[in-house]
């Protein structure tokens, strides 16, 4: 079986740990727990015939507090840049932390995942934005782990994209 670490990466708050607990154990919980470094989860998909395994590394938030290290992005095969739909300076975070990432292991595949869809009346997610992201010809999702919406459907894509890209 092919073994696929996948990287969450954003600000602290945005929703990773949520999103792994969704697409892990299709669970949400209300409580905020903070992640202090990393927390490894695991999970096999099926990509045509192909079972690979999804190995998560959810990282630290990276705010004025802490910096993610770069130590953990290594190796890893694919991310998700997370960004707080509710929040758009969430999204400055994620642009830092996409640079680091490229300069630290290269140029990997890696979705935007604009959370917290199901609170669409507190969105700011501008069209600026997503043109933005569209120009780069970036893969931008917009998901939610309270309500499960658009999260294995990302998930699937990401395995999808890390295992292209190795193929290639």
């Amino acid at each position: 079986m092919i073994q696929k670490k996948i990287c969450m990466l954003g600000t602290s708050g945005v929703g990773k740990t949520s999103l792994v607990e969704r697409f892990v154990n299709d669970s949400f919980s209300e409580k905020y727990l903070t992640t202090v470094g990393v927390r490894l989860s695991n999970k096999i998909v099926e990509i045509g015939e192909q079972a690979i395994e999804l190995v998560l590394w959810d990282l630290n938030g990276e705010d004025k507090f802490q910096r993610v290290s770069t130590s953990y992005l290594r190796g890893a095969s694919a991310y998700f840049l997370v960004i707080d739909g509710s929040r758009p300076a969430t999204e400055e975070t994620a642009l830092v932390l996409h640079r680091r990432t490229r300069a630290t292991i290269g140029d990997v595949p890696f979705i935007i995942l604009l959370n917290k869809s199901d609170l669409s009346n507190e969105w700011e997610v501008s069209q600026e934005m997503l043109d933005r992201y569209d120009s780069n010809d970036w893969v931008a999702r917009r998901t939610s782990a309270r309500t499960g919406e658009g999260v294995q459907s990302a998930f699937q894509e990401i395995a999808q994209l890390a295992l292209t890209s190795t193929l290639s």
